[in-house]
């Protein structure tokens, strides 16, 4: 079974979704913390709304996100910070718990995380990925969205 994660930084909408229906993705799980955007399209109702337009469902997984001081660190090049805040942010139980909803529906339709980051390896769904692959046996596929699209 695979699962796909995908990162919206510098992409529109348009090139978002087409590369979701490319690689056959029916659910988009949202775990970003905070679902709101300044790119047109991304704030959660305006997503939800396209892409279950294009006949993909859409869950948003607040626990999984990023709390706002790993935000920071990101932001700010303290990846080593950044990453043990991830680390106990999905520690927690509430945490736990959206993971095992996230695998479980993962294993039922094919399925994607989105968060802003176009490079995976400096965004927190790489952790949420690999904890969902090792529960789960996924093959994990980055997509990126086609920037001219």
């Amino acid at each position: 079974m695979i699962l796909h994660t995908i990162g919206y930084e510098g992409a529109s909408q348009g090139a978002v979704i087409a590369a979701l229906k490319a690689a056959g993705v029916r659910l988009l799980l949202d775990v970003r913390e905070l679902p709101s955007s300044r790119r047109a399209g991304f704030s959660k109702s305006p997503l939800r709304a396209s892409l279950e337009a294009e006949g993909i469902a859409y869950l948003h997984l607040k626990k999984l996100g990023t709390p706002k001081e790993g935000r920071l660190a990101n932001r700010a090049g303290r990846m080593d910070e950044f990453w043990s805040i991830v680390e106990e942010g999905l520690a927690r139980p509430e945490a736990q718990y959206e993971l095992g909803l996230a695998g479980s529906l993962s294993l039922d339709k094919p399925a994607c995380l989105l968060c802003f980051e176009a490079d995976h390896s400096q965004c927190h769904r790489l952790t949420v990925a690999n904890r969902l692959t090792a529960a789960h046996g996924f093959d994990v596929i980055h997509l990126r969205p086609d920037p001219g699209f």
